[in-house]
């Protein structure tokens, strides 16, 4: 999992993706701070292309992200440099963040941290965005439900043919429980020469029931404040897709 080259195609792949609900969940959450956007600084770990850090970014929030993958950093540097916004940037392991100044919301969206490959993972780096916050902070992340897992598996393969990407996107069992393997297959149209390279990719996703995600947030330190369901106001149930915590140190 490298995300190298899916990088330069995550855009047009995500291009219809809920980051408009995001940033109003982020907002809605935020006003527990009693602080305007203003004041209020978050740190988007595993901010990918930089999408939804850009858009907090325009509300007035003061942001910065950290990714594992720098080619996803070069993009996000790019995006926002063209729209004249100052956004720090830094390559980081979320298990292992280092921040010069702690933040007041820390956001782990996009089901970035079911990429992690264990519990031991997990926890750390909860025990990471609890030391990485001030006193008070907010941690913010969703999580994909063990029901879209097994979406994952029960639907699969997926493919999207394009004029410039075309992909196939299939998925098998992983060794663990709530644990799926998807293998992926593009075809990207070279602009120049309209001719089409092919790259593959490998990602590992993992998830745990409710119990488990709130058992390691506790374990951190942090105090529950909400978990709801698929942006909504309700408690997640038995038929779920994604998970959303909101934590506070």
């Amino acid at each position: 999992m490298s995300y190298a080259n899916m990088a330069m195609v995550y855009d047009q792949l995500m291009k219809d993706a809920p980051y408009a609900k995001w940033v109003e969940y982020v907002k809605k959450q935020a006003l527990i701070l009693k602080k305007s956007n203003e004041q209020i600084s978050v740190l988007d770990v595993g901010c990918g292309t930089g999408e939804l850090a850009v858009r907090l970014k325009k509300d007035g929030f003061h942001v910065s992200g950290t990714d594992l993958s720098e080619t996803m950093l070069t993009i996000a540097r790019q995006k926002a440099e063209s729209q004249g916004l100052i956004l720090p940037l830094f390559q980081q392991d979320m298990t292992q963040l280092q921040v010069d100044e702690k933040a007041d919301i820390i956001t782990i969206f996009c089901d970035s941290i079911n990429y992690l490959p264990s519990k031991e993972a997990v926890a750390s780096t909860f025990h990471s965005c609890y030391a990485a916050l001030k006193e008070g902070g907010l941690l913010l992340l969703d999580a994909h439900s063990p029901y879209k897992i097994d979406l994952f598996l029960e639907n699969e393969p997926f493919y999207e043919i394009g004029e410039e990407v075309t992909y196939i996107w299939s998925c098998s069992v992983g060794k663990d429980a709530f644990e799926v393997i998807h293998d992926l297959t593009f075809f990207v149209q070279n602009p120049d020469t309209n001719e089409y390279q092919r790259f593959d990719e490998w990602h590992h996703q993992k998830t745990f029931p409710i119990e488990d995600w709130n058992e390691l947030l506790l374990s951190a330190g942090f105090t529950i404040l909400s978990v709801t369901a698929d942006f909504t106001d309700e408690p997640p149930n038995e038929i779920s897709e994604r998970f959303f915590f909101c934590v506070q140190k």
